[in-house]
């Protein structure tokens, strides 16, 4: 059985980040929703806790640079490890889970051509 695995991978824009998959699945997302997603022990730590609350997200959360994609680099063939602006680089994606972000989050034509017109 063949793993789907990501054939490439780029920034269409400063806060977007496209995929095609070996599938023919493709698909662009905004930076923050893959930021939002990072499978590492302390986002998933505050992930929960801030589930818990009916309030705004945890302000820990919040930091400058947090949504800049600063580098990929390719992990074994499993995944992918991410480098974000505020330093941040200890999110492992697999496959699965990278497929899974880009399914849920996947901007239809419309958001693509609407963040467009508002961020250019």
């Amino acid at each position: 059985m063949s793993t789907i695995k990501p054939i490439k991978i780029y920034k269409p824009k400063p806060y977007l980040l496209a995929c095609e998959f070996s599938d023919g699945f493709s698909a662009t997302i905004k930076l923050e929703h893959l930021r939002k997603e990072c499978p590492c022990a302390l986002c998933t730590t505050e992930q929960k806790k801030s589930s818990f609350s009916m309030d705004v997200p945890l302000l820990s959360t919040f930091k400058a640079g947090m949504n800049d994609l600063k580098n990929i680099k390719k992990v074994g063939n499993y995944a992918i490890a991410v480098e974000w602006g505020d330093g941040h680089n200890t999110g492992i994606y697999t496959w699965e889970n990278l497929r899974e972000i880009f399914k849920k989050h996947a901007l239809e034509q419309q958001e693509l051509e609407e963040l467009e017109k508002k961020f250019g």
